[in-house]
């Protein structure tokens, strides 16, 4: 069935189980990964579409992660660098992954952190905002689900 909507897009995220949610919502943030530098990021997401990472795995991956978002919003300051907003909406959207259980919310917030890093990329190269973004993410987890089975 696909996606066409934020109130389906959330159903889908709810419908996952606990390894699964966290697994696609490290695959929405990861369509965003390019706006960030930091390997810290990447890292925690790599871990994050393991099912078989423990507690202590992502607890150090949790760390850098937060790091990573520190580190972007002290860089950003107050000034309009929506490059380095952008980077910061990443490591914001990969906190979400790196936890033990990804809530439905929890995932819910991570796309749209992720969805705002595009915006940021957008105001930065001067071309506006629309809902491609979001048209973008129905159509990453459709395709996430349907890799892993999951399309009702």
């Amino acid at each position: 069935m696909p996606i066409t909507n934020d109130h389906e897009f959330k159903a889908a995220l709810a419908a996952l189980d606990g390894c699964r949610r966290r697994q696609a919502t490290a695959h929405l943030v990861r369509q965003a990964l390019d706006l960030t530098q930091d390997s810290r990021v990447k890292a925690g997401l790599d871990l994050a579409m393991r099912c078989d990472a423990d507690e202590a795995e992502l607890a150090t991956a949790a760390a850098g992660v937060n790091s990573a978002r520190v580190a972007t919003y002290t860089q950003c300051g107050h000034d309009a660098n929506w490059a380095c907003q952008a980077s910061h909406f990443v490591a914001s959207a990969a906190q979400h992954c790196v936890k033990p259980e990804v809530s439905a919310s929890g995932a819910w917030e991570a796309a749209m952190q992720a969805r705002m890093a595009r915006i940021c990329q957008s105001i930065a190269a001067g071309v506006g905002t629309s809902n491609r973004e979001a048209e973008a993410q129905y159509h990453a987890l459709e395709e996430y689900m349907k890799a892993k089975g999951s399309a009702s």
